[in-house]
């Protein structure tokens, strides 16, 4: 018999004998026998299992054996509770039974039992992490000179979906993949599930379908409300709206999270003494708006905002279009790009706009370098001195507290991997394949200097996402929309029935909440702040319609 793999850090916890019987409500029992497939990498499921007894390996699509589980375990990973398929394959090794629950009682349970949901949201949360890691779901090949090969990559690594990236430029693999395959490089760049699902450069829906992310369909809805973006601040009002009986649904462009879903660790946020990460925060959010019945569209970019028929017309890239009674617009803000010659040909190899573990990864131990006097900036400067050989943080002043919090300017200032070059701006950029080098001045001395970095994060401030919008609500001078006592409706009647409420645009019905509101204050805590208060708002507007 196969030796169980043993537990660590949570992720693979043993049930008590009350949990399971906890989890046998609602459930059935199933006798199983060696060799049988419980779950199969590549198709959705919708069933938990506890194991009874007997043993489940837990295999990739090359065979190897990853865990062994033994009685009292439990299968699957976050994709579970958020509908997308396995990306591991979990089989029998020897006879036994096993327990098998609806996913669906499994949300409910989460809802009900705080003790077991902490649990299995720990557990799912780790597991998924630990597939990250591994060379398991599917395969994207493409050159990294290719725009359409980093779009992909950062749909997948944004998603935090299991696959493995494969280089035409530098991987000995590729060229013989493609031709088993049947692909010309031109076709490049492919996604791949085993050797059957073949997907020739994708758009992200088709991503998205792939691994059974919900994407937009041409149909057409009417919902109670209709939050664009999904950062912390429209995940606040999709699960505060949907809890309070709403009909919602979130509509996003790439992932889940905003620029806090980049975060590789937020720390001065209510609740979470040793810091959370912007992804965990995200996917907590997400699978807590999921159990209340809010919807979350990926790849649904929004171009357009219109009225038809008395209701808000939100039209998408891809020809779809939703109708909502009311609007919440919490599309953030992109991180602005640096004004350095020659720079966009390194984005995504060697340049880059968030600090993750995926990033991270991609820069070895090699020197980096860091652009921005901010909280991101420095969250980034922390995160990547413990990954690589040494960070340059680069601020344009001469005073690194003005706008970051002080407990991250005294570890940056403490950490012996960590230089800080006061009134710097980069002027060069070089390298052949990838960044080696960059040329910074002292804006003061015109002092130059060279600096050997194999990496470039840009954390230089941010700019609205709102050209979408057109005219159709008013913005200050920066691009920002303009709310409450600064908006003004444009008709004459409605100017004299009331005046807008303190979220809401100019446009009745149409509220802006976090980064992408004028006057807003640029935290995690107070975007999730402004999407909850978004929602009594609405009621009052629902009401008084």
């Amino acid at each position: 018999m196969d030796v169980e793999t043993p537990d660590d850090v949570g992720a693979f916890p043993r049930l008590s004998d009350a949990q399971v019987a906890a989890l046998a409500i609602g459930g059935t029992r199933r006798v199983v026998r060696a060799g049988e497939t419980l779950v199969r990498a590549g198709t959705p499921s919708d069933e938990f299992f506890v194991i009874v007894s007997g043993t489940v390996a837990i295999v990739d699509d090359a065979g190897r054996v990853l865990r062994i589980h033994g009685p009292g375990r439990f299968l699957g990973e976050l994709g579970l509770l958020e509908g997308q398929v396995a990306f591991y394959t979990a089989r029998m090794v020897e006879d036994g039974e096993v327990l098998v629950v609806p996913v669906r009682r499994i949300r409910a349970l989460v809802e009900h039992d705080p003790t077991l949901s902490d649990l299995i949201l720990r557990a799912y949360l780790i597991r998924r992490c630990r597939l990250l890691d591994m060379v398991t779901g599917f395969r994207i090949i493409g050159s990294c000179y290719s725009p359409d090969t980093r779009r992909l990559r950062e749909f997948a690594v944004r998603n935090r979906l299991p696959h493995d990236w494969i280089d035409l430029e530098r991987d000995s693999r590729a060229e013989q993949l493609l031709r088993d395959l049947g692909v010309a490089v031109e076709d490049t760049p492919v996604v791949i599930w085993g050797n059957e699902r073949v997907l020739r450069n994708p758009t992200n829906a088709e991503l998205g379908r792939l691994v059974g992310l919900p994407v937009p369909d041409t149909a057409r809805e009417v919902c109670d409300l209709i939050v664009v973006g999904s950062g912390p601040a429209g995940l606040a009002a999709s699960v505060y709206g949907a809890s309070e009986g709403l009909n919602t649904s979130v509509l996003e462009a790439i992932a889940a999270g905003g620029q806090a879903g980049t975060s590789s660790c937020i720390e001065n946020y209510l609740g979470f003494p040793a810091g959370v990460s912007g992804t965990e925060l995200a996917e907590r959010a997400v699978i807590q708006a999921g159990k209340f019945g809010a919807r979350l569209l990926v790849s649904a970019e929004v171009v357009g905002l219109a009225v038809e028929d008395g209701h808000h017309l939100l039209r998408l890239a891809g020809g779809a279009a939703l109708l909502g009674r009311t609007v919440v617009l919490a599309t953030g803000a992109r991180y602005r790009r640096l004004a350095v010659t020659g720079i966009e040909r390194f984005e995504g190899a060697g340049v880059y706009y968030a600090a993750t573990h995926q990033e991270a990864a991609m820069c070895g131990a090699d020197p980096v370098a860091i652009v921005g006097g901010g909280n991101s900036a420095g969250q980034a400067t922390v995160f990547l001195a413990g990954c690589v050989e040494h960070v340059h943080l680069l601020i344009r002043g001469d005073d690194l507290g003005k706008s970051m919090s002080r407990y991250l300017v005294e570890r940056i200032e403490q950490h012996r991997r960590v230089t800080v070059h006061h009134n710097t701006e980069v002027r060069e950029v070089a390298g052949g394949d990838e960044l080696d080098t960059i040329v910074v001045e002292n804006n003061h001395t015109a002092e130059r200097q060279t600096l050997t970095v194999g990496a470039l994060f840009v954390f230089i401030g941010a700019t609205p996402h709102t050209t979408w919008l057109g005219d159709s609500v008013a913005l200050d001078s920066h691009g920002f929309v303009r709310t409450g006592p600064d908006a003004v409706f444009p008709d004459e009647d409605q100017r004299g029935a009331r005046r807008p409420l303190p979220l809401e645009t100019s446009r009745p019905g149409v509220f802006a909440v976090g980064d992408v509101r004028s006057g807003s204050v640029k935290r995690v805590a107070s975007a999730v702040g402004e999407g909850a208060m978004a929602v009594r708002h609405i009621h009052e507007y629902l009401e008084r319609s």
